[in-house]
């Protein structure tokens, strides 16, 4: 079996690790010298002291959910008297709160509610995009997507996304893929599909010309080759995206974070912090074809976000306006923008906002800094 050092050198000269190497840097405990490695590889992507976020708000539209997954502490079954679909106006007006604030993107999820048509859908994205032209719709989760083609009476999935490429969404969150493989997700999510089928809608959705977001979630129960396979499975993807040439550029960010067990049906203990950065560091040395790796504070606070940022993260994620489905879980992490301006500064980085598409839209400077330091004190 290859050594820990021989996997790492040969990810620094530009060579791909095996589905076999990536389990064994799982299996192994030198995490600091694979986040040195990690961060090294981050660098020759992003070589400036830049790290970027978004300004952005979580929209959870409804809550109602037929898939009922036992690690989900938000959803609320079909005729639950806590069951909402927030409406049309309520929406709007959280999207202007977010553009007043100087927000750029929508993130809008709810639960695989059977009740909303397909209408329901390109509806909404078409009045929002008739009030908010220039508002990013990076939204709906594979999940909702397959829903979607479930309740839309004989669409494709093709067609499904066209529809609401059409009417105006941007581009895809990769929630939902917790673990692509349907050993652990039969046993966390029996009801929500194979992880076929949540490949299938970000395949889609590519070949339309919308970029994605990958993510995956752990410390379920699943074993070390699945969490390679998850990473396999996604670079594989990644390099299909690639190959055929489509507009998308496929997945632009990679996320993780671990299992949150509070308010649940799944009792675990949650992971400890070193795995998660074991885990960034892990997906960046494997995911060679991804750029963009977001650090996961939502989760894991914002210590520990901070600290990714030399595990292989170049981005710290959304200022997360609003966020009800993770801190459900009891998970309340909340970082606004001049925190993630003083965490970003505290590891060495200049802080960035950028759009969905890693666009830099105003770079924060030093002077600024010093500028509103003599505000405060004065």
């Amino acid at each position: 079996m290859a050594t820990i050092d021989y996997i790492l050198d040969k990810a620094l000269r530009g060579e791909r690790i095996s589905f076999e190497e990536c389990v064994t840097l799982f299996e192994s405990d030198e995490i600091e010298k694979m986040g040195h490695v990690a961060n090294q590889l981050m660098l020759r992507k992003h070589p400036d002291p830049v790290t970027t976020f978004v300004v952005g708000r979580n929209v959870n539209y409804t809550n109602i959910c037929d898939v009922y997954c036992r690690f989900c502490a938000f959803y609320r079954a079909p005729g639950s008297k806590e069951g909402y679909v927030l409406q049309d106006e309520t929406i709007l007006s959280k999207i202007q709160e977010t553009i007043d604030v100087g927000g750029t993107e929508i993130l809008m999820q709810g639960g695989t509610n059977p009740d909303l048509p397909f209408t329901y859908y390109t509806d909404l994205l078409r009045k929002i995009k008739t009030n908010f032209p220039d508002i990013t719709m990076h939204s709906f989760s594979p999940a909702e997507i397959q829903k979607m083609k479930d309740v839309s009476e004989g669409l494709s999935l093709d067609e499904v996304i066209r529809q609401l490429h059409e009417a105006g969404l941007d581009s895809l969150p990769g929630g939902g893929a917790e673990i692509l493989d349907d050993r652990t997700r039969r046993k966390i999510s029996r009801m929500k599909g194979s992880w076929t089928d949540w490949m299938d809608v970000m395949k889609s959705a590519h070949r339309h010309g919308m970029n994605t977001t990958a993510t995956m979630v752990y410390g379920f129960g699943e074993t070390m080759e699945e969490r390679a396979l998850h990473l396999l499975r996604i670079r594989d993807a990644q390099d299909e995206c690639i190959a055929n040439g489509y507009d998308s550029t496929g997945f632009l960010a990679f996320i993780s974070w671990p299992f949150q067990p509070d308010n649940t049906n799944m009792k675990r203990e949650k992971a400890k912090p070193e795995e998660y950065l074991k885990v960034v560091a892990v997906s960046r040395i494997m995911l060679d074809n991804i750029d963009n790796f977001q650090s996961s504070w939502v989760t894991m606070g914002p210590e520990m976000g901070k600290l990714s940022l030399s595990y292989g993260c170049n981005d710290f994620g959304s200022t997360m306006i609003e966020e009800n489905v993770v801190s459900a879980a009891g998970t309340t992490h909340k970082v606004n923008i001049e925190l993630i301006l003083q965490l970003i500064r505290e590891a060495g980085k200049t802080p960035a906002q950028r759009d969905t598409k890693y666009n830099i839209l105003k770079v924060y400077s030093e002077s600024e800094k010093a500028e509103n330091d003599f505000i405060m004190q004065n």
